[in-house]
């Protein structure tokens, strides 16, 4: 039965992936599955500032699109919009900023590919003090909402 329980928990642990950059945490990065003729696609992940001074995602490249932006999705008064986050994503102090479908997340425009589920790609994010990570993230089907 023990066997079990660390198989089991073993298990999760490699399905959930992180790196770390100075005091800043960042938990499974993930994106969809693209569908043919795609130009666009999207990346989400959760960043946790353990540090006691805010920083601020202000860059990303990656290899699967000729840019990538930090997008906001919102709906006021029942219409949707989404903008580009200017000046960076700001980490609060002790917080976290969850990047997710529907609210703050990458956007990865110009796609060189389609991501395909069950692959990964790898991306560098670029903070203003914690300095660069190269991450990977981890494809998904087309419709997920990020269970891992």
């Amino acid at each position: 039965m023990l066997a079990f329980v660390l198989l089991f928990a073993g298990s999760h642990m490699a399905a959930a992936h992180g790196f770390k950059v100075g005091d800043l945490e960042i938990e499974h990065p993930w994106s969809r599955a693209a569908p043919a003729g795609a130009k666009v696609g999207g990346g989400y992940f959760t960043i946790v500032n353990n540090g006691s001074t805010p920083d601020r995602l202000v860059s990303i490249v990656t290899e699967i699109s000729e840019k990538a932006e930090v997008h906001e999705m919102a709906v006021k008064d029942g219409v949707m919009t989404m903008r580009h986050v200017e000046g960076g994503l700001e980490i609060p102090a002790g917080g976290k900023v969850e990047l997710k479908p529907g609210a703050y997340h990458l956007m990865f425009m110009g796609l060189k590919r389609q991501p395909k589920q069950g692959e990964s790609f790898s991306a560098t994010l670029t903070f203003e003090k914690a300095g660069s990570v190269e991450v990977k993230f981890a494809v998904e089907a087309l419709g997920s909402a990020g269970e891992h």
